[in-house]
């Protein structure tokens, strides 16, 4: 494994993380926490994960205290990151589908986010506490800010940023945070066949030396080797809300990346290729994949471990998006006089 240092921090991280999401919700993860705790514990013990990105919200707390039944023991040898803003505690019944929750940004109920954070991750600090989904009004709030700066002087919080969601997008937000002072790294979605607004993105946080951490690298299957055209997903399964021929426009990229050898399965996977594809962006410093099982925590850790791609490689990848699946995606969505729909790819 090898890690990488957010600017203007000491924090440094594993180039592959662990979004705990997987392995504590049901939209699309592993439903045995037993099972669950000992893949967080295998990933920091056999492959050198020691980032891991939960929120409040994962499991109603469970993506919390499934951090600290697994990895209490080792807390000082690993960055932990949370995200606060969905208001859990005070929503009556159980919450419908992949609806977002309501959220409350008041100063209160940030200092009460955080106190109950930290007694579920058995802790005392939060390395990296994540504004969760926020819009510009809270990304630009200073009440927030002050609030979240009094949390670094008390000791309850090392670093901030945000987790810019919930589905793909969100440009303006997340160049207002990656200006804003305070700011150490904000969380994106990125990947080879959903490029923008990312592509905006990297060059200001070089430019404001801001960090990037990015989830979804695999595309919900499509660049995992996982996704079957011809499989029908449960209708609580997120990628159920994929349009067929978005799917179908992302397979065929697939191909084209196979036919020009930049996987084969054996050197380099195509799940592999994937986080690689986020990887070679300096201000990139770590990726979540969807860890779900012992062989997809073994192949992605091992991401870090085998051949980068080259500067070619990923020119080869990039040319695919600008001079042909950007416009291709386009062509299937006029077919069909649709659009992209938007996902919750996280709570």
């Amino acid at each position: 494994m090898k890690y990488r240092t957010l600017p203007g921090t000491d924090l440094s991280v594993s180039e592959v993380g662990f979004g705990v999401w997987s392995v504590a919700t049901k939209w699309w993860g592993v439903s045995d926490v037993e099972m669950g705790k000992r893949l967080l514990r295998s990933s920091y013990d056999e492959y050198g994960v020691t980032f891991f990105d939960t929120g409040d919200v994962y499991g109603s707390g469970l993506g919390e205290t499934i951090l600290k039944d697994a990895l209490g023991d080792i807390r000082d040898k690993v960055v932990i990151a949370t995200k606060f803003g969905y208001d859990i505690y005070n929503i009556p019944g159980e919450r419908k589908g992949h609806s977002e929750l309501p959220q409350n940004w008041s100063k209160e109920n940030i200092r009460y986010a955080c106190e109950q954070s930290l007694k579920r991750l058995g802790t005392d600090y939060i390395d990296f506490y994540q504004l969760h989904n926020p819009r510009m009004e809270s990304v630009l709030s200073d009440e927030i800010h002050e609030t979240l700066e009094r949390l670094k002087e008390e000791g309850k919080i090392r670093h901030y940023g945000a987790a810019m969601g919930p589905d793909i997008g969100w440009e303006d937000e997340s160049i207002a945070a990656l200006k804003r002072p305070g700011y150490a790294a904000i969380q994106i979605i990125n990947n080879i066949v959903e490029q923008d607004p990312a592509r905006n993105l990297f060059p200001i946080a070089e430019q404001e030396k801001r960090a990037l951490i990015v989830r979804v690298p695999h595309a919900s299957g499509l660049l995992d080797g996982s996704y079957d055209p011809d499989k029908h997903f449960d209708k609580s399964d997120h990628r159920s809300h994929r349009p067929t021929d978005w799917m179908q426009a992302g397979v065929e990229v697939v191909q084209e990346m196979k036919q020009q050898g930049l996987f084969d399965g054996k050197d380099r996977t195509i799940g592999q290729l994937a986080i690689q594809f986020s990887l070679f962006r300096p201000s990139v410093v770590s990726v979540l994949p969807n860890i779900t099982s012992d062989a997809t925590l073994k192949e992605f850790a091992l991401a870090s471990e085998v051949a980068p791609l080259t500067k070619e490689q990923f020119e080869m990848i990039d040319a695919l998006w600008v001079n042909g699946y950007n416009e291709r995606l386009k062509q299937h969505m006029s077919n069909t006089q649709t659009k992209p729909t938007p996902v919750l790819h996280e709570a």
